[in-house]
């Protein structure tokens, strides 16, 4: 498994260009499955989890050309199969096929998901949602069956927990149905916007994505299209933390700040200083940054994919700060190998105590997560000395080479093989 060695106390310099939305790209790439024409994407970033999801769609005989960021999809020729448990446990996303599976062939077998171990992450809510336009399911042997029972037929549909896997399942199920569907209590998050989006770029027929109450009129059929991704909203949010960890003038680009308005204003009360443009955000040095108190939710609160990160930062500012994680039961993970580097970090369930003024220092440590990862990397280019974290393929389902990215932007980090 490769790992990554680091130097710390290295700044930040010059800029950087945020890639394409992983959470919005996989879905978006599911969504090829409703259509029987081209679907040209841009803005695909080069992720496992991506690589993952282009190589289930492949299997099930999808036609992919890949250009760089950008690539042409055509499933006019797919097969219904079973999905390829050797893939599917590498990432939860792939629950999402089964939706547009069952609303072109009727029928979908695929195995139960994978991806990071933070949380039981019940697909109970997909399953009770799309079970409202007409689709049975049983479980056997590993496997998630549906059958539809006559056709996929518009319905009211009440989440418990805004879900942005069931939101995304739902909508995509929906398009092609017969009639309406609404969507209360949907997820708002912006790559449920952005898929949405896309969908009626393709001929869907969609309002209110991106907020609470979501309306689809079925359709018939889907047209081609080209469609440009959004950048990635929790990759910026990582990069503008770290600039303000190095204490660094930096300038983080190519993104939307407003899709990350819960972390700029939390930074804003603990005294960062920046500046903020319509596709940008630009660091300068910070003096005395102070502690605050975060809960993680739901969009548009506080995102829980940014809490690893936010706790990196918390246990170098002053003063004593909690965060509450309310989204994933099992998200502290790093906090173990935080402390390794040197952080005081006290849990009680779903809450943390972080101890501020902390200074890390260089060792071993273990990625247990992806943002688990990138959390301990923030920490090891602020440590005295040298950081070895290891596992770093959790990584890579997210973070597109980022050890070549920050290694042209002054930290000295390196990836090792082993």
């Amino acid at each position: 498994m490769d790992k990554l060695i680091i130097t710390g106390k290295n700044k930040l310099k010059g800029s950087v260009s945020i890639h394409g939305a992983k959470n919005s790209a996989l879905p978006i790439l599911v969504a090829s499955l409703l259509n029987q024409n081209d679907l040209i994407l841009k803005n695909i970033p080069e992720v496992d989890d991506i690589n993952n999801m282009l190589k289930l769609l492949k299997n099930y005989g999808a036609k992919i050309i890949k250009n760089k960021n950008s690539l042409k999809i055509n499933n006019k020729s797919i097969k219904n199969i079973s999905a390829d448990y050797d893939i599917v446990r590498k990432m939860r996303a792939s629950i999402l096929i089964l939706g547009p599976l069952l609303s072109r062939f009727g029928y979908a077998k695929i195995s139960l998901p994978g991806g990071c171990a933070i949380g039981t992450r019940p697909i109970d809510i997909h399953l009770n949602g799309l079970s409202k336009l007409g689709i049975n399911f049983e479980i056997q042997n590993g496997f998630v069956i549906g059958k539809v029972k006559n056709d996929i037929k518009g319905n009211k549909i009440n989440l418990p927990f805004p879900s942005v896997g069931a939101t995304e399942n739902i909508m995509m199920s929906s398009v092609l149905a017969k009639g309406e569907t609404l969507i209360l209590n949907a997820a708002k998050e912006p790559e449920i916007e952005d898929l949405g989006n896309c969908l009626i770029a393709m001929g869907a027929k969609i309002s209110g994505h991106g907020k609470n109450k979501i309306f689809i009129q079925g359709v018939q059929s889907l047209k081609s299209t080209n469609y440009e991704i959004i950048s990635d909203r929790i990759v910026a949010g990582t990069f503008i933390i770290l600039a303000i960890m190095l204490n660094s003038t930096f300038e983080v680009k190519k993104f939307n700040p407003k899709h990350i308005l819960s972390l700029t204003n939390t930074l804003k009360k603990m005294g960062a200083n920046f500046s903020i443009s319509e596709n940008s955000i630009k660091i300068r040095s910070s003096k005395n940054l102070k502690s605050c108190n975060v809960i993680t939710g739901p969009y548009p609160n506080f995102p829980t994919d940014l809490q690893a990160q936010m706790m990196a930062l918390m246990s170098v500012v002053n003063g004593i700060s909690n965060i509450k994680e309310t989204v994933f039961e099992n998200r502290f993970m790093h906090v173990p190998e935080l402390n390794r580097l040197g952080a005081n970090i006290i849990l009680n369930k779903d809450n943390a105590v972080i101890e501020g003024n902390r200074v890390f220092k260089g060792a071993q440590v273990m990625a247990s997560d992806l943002r688990a990862s990138v959390s301990l990397i923030l920490a090891a280019l602020c440590a005295e000395g040298k950081t070895t974290i290891n596992r770093v393929y959790h990584l890579d389902r997210g973070y597109e080479r980022i050890e070549k990215i920050l290694g042209k932007l002054g930290p000295k980090i390196k990836r090792v093989k082993t």
